[in-house]
């Protein structure tokens, strides 16, 4: 039997954002309710695992996270980690773009203080998010390494078990695989690498490839999270291996096989500014047109709380649109007091984000939905031609289940404005058409604009005239 732990930190923090992420933002599984979680089942499924799961915290992405909330769940894992000693492997749920106030490098924290509890001959796996941020000290506390090949991300569960076949592969057959990793210095938002369009289908098409060569295990293209302005925030290529050579051979490709596509990433969607793009929308014949508020994107780091594209809409006098959804708990709070059926004047948006300016209206609350938890209060309201969703705390609207929770039918509508950059999966095939708007925000599209301060050496866009070739690297544990 192979005695192995399993736990990890999951989120995404754009470091321009003023909304912190606390404790009870995260949703954490503890001990024998993570391998019951849906996305960890197949954890059971090994017959020769003896399973310590740990625990799992996954929040919204957000602004940083708290330090006294991260040390708090770093202190519980580790905690855990040393009682379940000795171990044979560990696997680590990770997203890679977790940004901690006053810590620059959340993930290699995390993961070199679970090495220095484990030991040198613990064989610990890690899997990302394509959109993660790696830095040396990450790699040098891994053995095998995966990320997403998705952007949407279809590919989670498949990722991590990808992670987790190779830690019981090394187990079992007594290989020891180490990792090889070269940077890319790129840093594009995901709207622009969407695997959905080109050039991106193409590369991370061609990752599979890489790993049917002899002495490589898994190949990966990590895009990077270009909203977190930290040393180090990069594009890179990690590739898992049992040769050196291939791996390093096989990062040196991949590495450079993004850097010259590096030009001929765009936006899918139809994109332009907000007044434009409300323009096309005005004009479209078909339903439902799907509007992504790109910059308020709660998924991809955004407050989720401005309301740029409602007030242009009521400016409009817009008649026939669904807006889903804006975080403000004093107007949910505000709807609950008045009732359904009631007229209330409510102050919409800008409780968490003070840049943007809120929305002053007179609103027919229309549906409650309280699930038990002050928290997860919902409001469905109508000012004007408008229906506004609101939210207690920032939360995404990309699932046709959150809108039939509130009896809302998305196909049914004129215009669907979600905050959002690229479409969810599930809303994504119903658009038509897609349109995205360059609005504002804290995880803005205006890239080469953003406040570029401490990344280290110049990445494209930020800077276009500078020579690239990659320089591989081995794991310290692989040298």
């Amino acid at each position: 039997m192979f005695r192995i732990a399993v736990g990890g930190i999951h989120t995404e923090c754009s470091t321009y954002s003023p909304a912190t992420i606390a404790a009870e933002d995260f949703r954490v599984f503890r001990g024998e309710a993570l391998p019951q979680a849906e996305a960890f089942s197949f954890l059971a499924q090994a017959e020769d695992v003896d399973l310590r799961p740990l625990l799992h915290a996954r929040a919204v992405p957000g602004g940083p996270v708290e330090r006294e909330a991260y040390e708090g769940f770093k202190r519980e894992f580790l905690n855990g980690l040393r009682a379940a000693l000795p171990l044979n492997g560990l696997y680590l749920a990770l997203h890679g773009a977790m940004n901690v106030v006053g810590m620059d490098d959340a993930e290699g924290d995390w993961v070199s203080a679970a090495r220095a509890v484990v030991g040198e001959r613990c064989v610990v796996a890690a899997s990302y998010d394509l959109h993660g941020n790696v830095s040396e000290r990450v790699v040098d506390g891994l053995d095998i390494f995966a990320a997403y090949r998705t952007a949407p991300h279809i590919d989670t569960r498949e990722t991590m078990v990808r992670a987790w076949d190779m830690l019981l592969r090394t187990l079992r057959s007594g290989e020891r695989p180490g990792v090889a990793w070269a940077k890319v210095p790129v840093l594009l938002p995901g709207e622009c690498t969407s695997t959905e369009d080109e050039p991106a289908r193409s590369l991370y098409a061609a990752l599979p490839s890489f790993d049917r060569r002899d002495g490589v295990w898994d190949a990966n293209l990590m895009i990077g999270y270009v909203w977190a302005d930290e040393p180090r925030a990069t594009a890179c290529a990690v590739v898992t291996g049992t040769d050196r050579e291939a791996a390093r051979g096989a990062a040196t490709e991949i590495a450079r096989s993004y850097w010259n596509a590096r030009e001929g990433f765009g936006f899918g969607p139809v994109t332009g500014p907000l007044d434009e793009m409300l323009r096309i929308a005005e004009a479209a014949t078909t339903r439902p047109v799907i509007f992504a508020d790109s910059g308020d994107n709660p998924t991809g780091g955004g407050v989720g709380d401005r309301t740029d594209v409602l007030n242009a809409l009521l400016a409009r006098d817009w008649q026939g649109a669904l807006l889903a959804g804006i975080a403000d708990q004093p107007a949910v709070e505000a709807c609950f007091a008045a009732g359904e059926g009631a007229m209330v004047a409510l102050s919409i948006g800008a409780t968490l984000d003070k840049s943007s300016r809120p929305a002053k209206v007179d609103a027919k609350v229309l549906r409650l939905d309280d699930p038990g938890l002050g928290s997860e209060r919902q409001a469905v309201v109508e000012t004007g031609g408008v229906r506004v969703v609101l939210a207690a705390r920032r939360r995404p609207y990309h699932n046709i289940e959150d809108f039939r929770r509130l009896g809302l039918d998305p196909q049914a509508e004129r215009l669907l404005v979600v905050k959002s950059g690229y479409l969810s999966p599930e809303l994504a095939p119903i658009a038509n058409p897609n349109l995205m708007a360059l609005t504002d925000g804290v995880v803005n599209q205006d890239i080469p604009r953003l406040a570029n301060d401490r990344r280290v050496g110049p990445h494209f866009p930020f800077q276009r005239d500078f020579a690239y070739e990659p320089e591989p690297r081995l794991s310290a544990r692989w040298v």
